[in-house]
């Protein structure tokens, strides 16, 4: 692989993994707001605090099932399903981590883990699903 084509690869792997986390960090922003917890910048530990065992879940695992994979960036299709089964994969990672992270005192009750099921999922799918669309329209 040429020096060019590694920092395209680097640059694009970058690219995903910025997305994703502002995905998690949505999440967790929306998710404090809802509940009636701090979200402006003086929350911004919190807020991390909360995104995190989603994001570290997703990181994790996504790279292990190919969500990362070379080729994807301009194939929206199959980007949208390599981050579905990524995303499912992570789901129950992520939920663990946040009772592990909880000091085991704060199970989620089932709604909330459908929610972090879905919402994720759909947001997700929506970035790099975009993501992929943009750059397949480049390319072409």
């Amino acid at each position: 692989m040429s020096d060019s084509a590694k920092t395209s690869n680097t640059r694009r792997i970058i690219n995903l993994a910025i997305g994703d986390a502002l995905v998690f960090l949505i999440f967790a922003i929306i998710g404090r707001q809802s509940h009636g917890e701090p979200v402006g910048p003086s929350a911004l530990l919190q807020i991390l605090r909360t995104a995190a065992p989603f994001a570290l879940g997703w990181f994790l695992v996504a790279p292990f099932v190919g969500a990362y994979r070379r080729g994807l960036e301009t194939q929206p299709r199959a980007m949208a399903l390599r981050t579905t089964i990524a995303w499912i994969l992570s789901w129950p990672v992520a939920l663990f981590l946040r009772w592990l992270l909880s000091g085991f005192t704060d199970f989620p009750p089932l709604s909330f883990a459908l929610i972090t099921l879905v919402f994720n999922l759909v947001v997700l799918l929506v970035w790099r699903w975009l993501y992929a669309l943009t750059r397949s329209m480049r390319k072409s």
